[in-house]
């Protein structure tokens, strides 16, 4: 019971610095994406420039005095604003009330972007994108994890073969980002070879059957899913093996060998379980570096997910669905971050929650 109690106090405290995190980072988001308020001068001649045209185009509001024409003008410009809610600051009302949106998951309408299914809402204009970006970046994560352990363990036991320097030599080619491997994938297998679509998420027009649908898709993920596989698989090779290098070399595992425990026995108790827990760190934090790299990543390919709907709201200065989108990468990041102290306290016995020591 006060292992469970201490556990609860542990997490509970992690989970509100993480929250405060978000909030954060969306609040900074806010003021950046309104550029600390000049936003509301750009939007503001907007509605004036609309309202003079409509004005200007009526044929008997032409027929006024200058001076009655200029105050219907701005009587209606006035309207237009507190419509927008540009009749309040920026600092602290309206920044405050994007803030709690942001929190909510709560973001309004768009002006300029709308959904599939045809509604400006912005939350079900993120809601619809958020489901490719989770099967694209979710299978290529889990791709790179179990290919890196499984090939990590076996360049390990190859020290110093043709195969382990070659792996070592290739380490730089992650210092690429992922688009440019997306791009020269694009250029040879669509372009040259034609053999792959050139970005999409499946043809058009999309296959009649449930199966054909499902492999039209499958043959669109290959190059994202490849492009993201070379940029991150030959410095996790050679990271990861280097875990299990170390842990390989130290006394309980020559202790292992000594009383014949067979080589997996030894890699599965005595090298894996205990490299897991940096392991996990790194590919966290890889995790971390995908979500972020996957703007241009989903531009590149034409892929229907998050990164392309932000790109997209960033060139039409469209600030509801940039702050909607910050929002969710954030709570991505954050349940990432306190899903990661779960799995520590899973596979280290060593960890020991809330600052508790063995007597």
């Amino acid at each position: 019971m006060e292992n469970l109690k201490r556990l609860f106090s542990y997490f509970s405290v992690r989970a509100v610095l993480l929250f405060l995190t978000v909030v954060v980072a969306i609040y900074l988001t806010i003021i950046i994406a309104n550029v600390a308020g000049y936003m509301d001068k750009i939007k503001e001649s907007e509605i004036r420039e609309q309202v003079y045209n409509m004005v200007l185009a009526d044929p008997a509001l032409q027929r006024l005095p200058p001076s009655e024409l200029r105050a219907i003008l701005e009587q209606r410009v006035e309207i237009a604003k507190r419509r927008a809610g540009l009749d309040k600051p920026f600092f602290p009302h309206r920044s405050l009330e994007y803030l709690r949106r942001g929190i909510t998951l709560n973001f309004g309408r768009a002006e300029k972007m709308t959904s599939d299914s045809g509604s400006n809402q912005v939350r079900l204009i993120l809601l619809e994108r958020l489901p490719y970006t989770l099967l694209l970046w979710g299978v290529a994560q889990l791709l790179v994890f179990f290919v890196s352990v499984f090939l990590a363990l076996a360049l390990s036991r190859r020290y110093g073969s043709l195969v382990d320097r070659l792996c070592v030599a290739l380490a730089p080619v992650s210092a690429a980002p992922i688009w440019f491997y997306g791009i020269l994938l694009i250029l040879l297998f669509a372009s040259a070879l034609r053999a792959l679509p050139y970005g999409g998420f499946v043809d058009a027009p999309p296959p009649p059957t449930t199966l054909g649908y499902v492999l039209s898709v499958i043959k669109h993920m290959i190059l994202p899913v490849l492009s993201i596989f070379i940029a991150f698989i030959f410095f996790t090779l050679y990271s990861w093996r280097t875990f299990f290098l170390i842990y390989s070399s130290e006394d309980y595992v020559e202790m292992a060998k000594a009383k014949g425990l067979s080589s997996r026995a030894i890699e599965r108790r005595y090298i894996l379980r205990p490299t897991l827990p940096p392991i996990v760190t790194s590919f966290a934090l890889m995790m971390i570096s995908l979500w972020m790299g996957g703007i241009v990543t989903e531009t590149v390919f034409a892929w229907p997910g998050l990164g392309r709907c932000l790109y997209e709201a960033i060139q039409l200065v469209e600030t509801p669905v940039i702050v909607g989108a910050t929002a969710i990468y954030a709570y991505l990041l954050a349940v990432t971050v306190l899903l990661l102290e779960f799995v520590y306290a899973a596979l280290d016995p060593r960890v020991r929650l809330g600052g508790a020591r063995r007597p």
